[in-house]
């Protein structure tokens, strides 16, 4: 409650449904904090992730690389009602990398000679154009890791990884959620994902739901 505020500029970890910060968006919803932005791959599905956010109307804006299987996403973005900046996913996820490590700005040619490069500045290098795109600050950043010390070092599980160690670099104040926490000095350093200089808080939520996206079987 005395993190989050109307208008900021909110980082959320995973991709889809996975390695998102579940306890930590259900607590973001019932703040009450609206007129948000939020920098996260996707917004998940309707009823579960960001896409929870979306249905109370607190999301203003999202940084985001696609709807993914969102309906509400969808609607309110063809509707007016919610503003997107698409951002191509490496992108997105240099944005978030620049933005932690102090970047302001770098360039790619990704995007150029598509809409995603409009009002942007163009620069060539050996007869090559590029485009420049802004490292991503974030007011807040909400993050899932598997594994954390009493430090707030982090160690991620496999493709939960996904985009939480960049999240994690660019919040000014960060967030994280872990399964479990053990004393300083249980966590094998070369292991370590994310230093604990880059982690203000972490809350421990030990039995996450961990819904699958789409479900795939054989017959």
């Amino acid at each position: 409650r005395d993190v989050v505020q109307h208008g900021q500029t909110i980082a959320v970890g995973g991709f889809g449904l996975c390695g998102i910060p579940e306890a930590l968006i259900l607590a973001l919803r019932d703040s009450g904090t609206r007129h948000l932005t939020v920098v996260s791959n996707n917004a998940g599905i309707d009823d579960w992730g960001l896409g929870l956010l979306l249905h109370t109307r607190q999301i203003t804006k999202m940084i985001s690389s696609y709807v993914g299987e969102n309906a509400e996403f969808e609607r309110q973005y063809l509707s007016g009602e919610l503003h997107i900046e698409f951002v191509p996913q490496g992108t997105l996820a240099e944005r978030l990398r620049a933005g932690g490590a102090g970047i302001p700005g770098f360039y790619t040619r990704t995007g150029v000679g598509t809409p995603v490069a409009d009002g942007k500045e163009h620069k060539d290098f050996d007869g090559v154009t590029y485009l420049l795109e802004r490292g991503i600050r974030a007011d807040v950043s909400l993050v899932k890791a598997w594994k954390a010390d009493r430090a707030g070092n982090l160690i991620y599980r496999k493709t939960a990884r996904n985009f939480n160690p960049m999240v994690a670099t660019c919040g000014r104040v960060t967030i994280a959620e872990v399964e479990q926490i053990v004393e300083v000095g249980e966590l094998d350093p070369d292991a370590i994902h994310t230093p604990g200089i880059f982690v203000d808080r972490v809350i421990v939520n030990a039995t996450p739901v961990k819904r699958i996206e789409q479900r795939t079987v054989r017959v």
